[in-house]
């Protein structure tokens, strides 16, 4: 006994430095010179209000000087996360819906699943105090030894078949409604994501982009804003129209969620996705990409402003972007801008790669 037990402790000691060793080699055979890794790129030395200026969005997007549209204010805010301080209950649930297949969402899950699925849970936990206060040691009661029961059986398989149905009619009914084909006369609004911000592209008011990245914090609160949502440019759709929200990355998988809006949609390197969207009210709504795509994950907000169509034309007016209508017979319109996420190294394209976030590790580095 004495011999096996230091055995036994060399032995662990062994496999502890063993697997030490794997942990550092691993670490070593993709390390590279730190002096090839800029400062500001560094995950571990990552400042949150960073992500917000990696592009410059005034050479972007002239915005409200360039004709003197006014963005919404934060009076204008619909569609937001709720602080568990502000409202406990509303922090815990969906946010209020503001598209048609987001109010049926809700409903679906307020007036049929919600009422289910506590009828069940108390049934059950009935029958199980039922069982402990009854069948309890004290008591010396023994229970049925019935192992087969026709009605029992019936009830145990129909009910839950009946329960399935009512579940399965208005879920496969909400399934069709999110794949419904957008309309030909649609606007179309394409979202990039990028390594760590969103890129807004309007091809059919003549394919200028807008760049999108978080608002510093403090700028955030001083405007009345939400920190870590608001952005210095919003994606501006107009209301009431169906829009053909198209969705693909330049670089990582991303995923475009704005869950007041009932809408979330990957966007993938390589493909482009598509779905019909149609906002009901005017308003500012915050949505976050869902997709773990990188060390600033955390910091790509989405803020869509719904405006009416006489608002929308005005900002795309301001951005130097036409209408279909307007081709034939304006004069020659002012050039747009080429959209500054596919210059490399431009402010737009946004921060260079490291070691931790290139697609393929060291080898996607630019090292010269």
């Amino acid at each position: 006994m004495t011999t096996a037990r230091p055995t036994a402790t060399l032995r662990a000691l062994a496999m502890l430095f063993a697997a030490v060793l794997l942990a550092f080699g691993a670490q070593a055979a993709f390390a590279q010179d730190v002096s090839l890794v800029p400062e500001a790129g560094r995950v571990g030395e990552i400042d949150p209000a960073a992500s917000a200026e990696v592009a410059d969005s005034d050479e972007v997007a002239p915005g409200a000087d360039a004709a003197g549209y006014e963005y919404y204010g934060p009076e204008m805010i619909k569609g937001q996360p709720t602080a568990f301080e502000d409202d406990a209950l509303a922090s815990m649930t969906f946010q209020d819906q503001y598209t048609e297949n987001g109010e049926y969402a809700q409903w679906m899950h307020d007036i049929i699943l919600m009422p289910i699925i506590t009828v069940i849970s108390l049934f059950v936990l009935g029958l199980l105090l039922w069982v402990v206060a009854k069948y309890r040691r004290r008591e010396g009661r023994e229970p049925s030894k019935t192992t087969h029961n026709t009605l029992v059986e019936v009830v145990w398989t129909i009910v839950p078949v009946i329960i399935l149905v009512v579940i399965a009619v208005p879920s496969i009914t909400l399934l069709a409604r999110q794949y419904e084909t957008p309309p030909a006369d649609a606007i179309t609004i394409k979202a990039t994501g990028y390594q760590w911000y969103w890129g807004y592209t309007y091809p059919d008011q003549g394919g200028f982009e807008i760049i999108s990245n978080m608002m510093p914090e403090e700028e955030a609160l001083t405007k009345g804003l939400p920190g870590q949502l608001a952005v210095d440019n919003r994606m501006v759709v107009p209301v009431g129209v169906p829009l053909r929200i198209q969705t693909t990355a330049a670089d990582v998988i991303h995923s475009f969620a704005v869950p007041s809006l009932w809408f979330k949609l990957d966007a993938v390197p390589g493909r482009l996705n598509e779905r019909l969207l149609t906002i009901d009210e005017p308003g500012i709504y915050y949505g976050q990409c869902s997709e773990l795509c990188g060390a600033r994950h955390g910091y790509m907000p989405i803020a869509i402003e719904a405006v009416p169509m006489e608002r929308y034309r005005q900002w795309v007016a301001a951005q130097g972007g036409t209408f279909g209508e307007e081709e034939e017979t304006a004069p020659e319109a002012a050039p747009l801008q080429d959209p500054e996420s596919s210059v490399p190294g431009a402010p737009g394209a946004g921060a260079p790669a490291t070691i931790d976030t290139a697609p393929e590790g060291a080898d996607a580095l630019d090292t010269e």
